[in-house]
């Protein structure tokens, strides 16, 4: 795989992670947590790909010298690591709220 390529996928992964997550988030928001829980399991497997490339990038036998292009496809990968990782902390926020939702909604009754 060339350079390229390897920067591309890095960049489509990154930010197919970060779409999935933000999915998740309005789910979320939503309550429906079994949907947002699948769509974390998506933004984890995009970021584990481009994390995979990532590896094959700093593992290469190329002298991989930093351009614009690889610090913009790193930005990516790293981007959606720090998103997902916060993400995954709201949902489990809301999930709590949910809970106490419900909790004074019976107490209202």
């Amino acid at each position: 795989m060339t350079y390229e390529e390897i920067m591309t996928q890095l960049i489509l992964h990154g930010g197919n992670a970060r779409g999935a997550a933000y999915e998740a988030l309005d789910e979320a928001e939503e309550y429906n947590f079994e949907k947002a829980e699948k769509l974390l399991e998506e933004a984890n497997d995009e970021f584990l790909k481009g994390h995979k490339y990532q590896t094959e990038l700093i593992q290469s036998d190329e002298e991989a010298v930093p351009s614009f292009f690889m610090i913009h496809a790193q930005d990516h990968v790293m981007t959606a690591q720090a998103e997902l990782q916060l993400i995954k902390r709201m949902v489990e926020q809301l999930k709590h709220t949910e809970r106490l939702e419900k909790r004074l909604e019976k107490l209202e009754q």
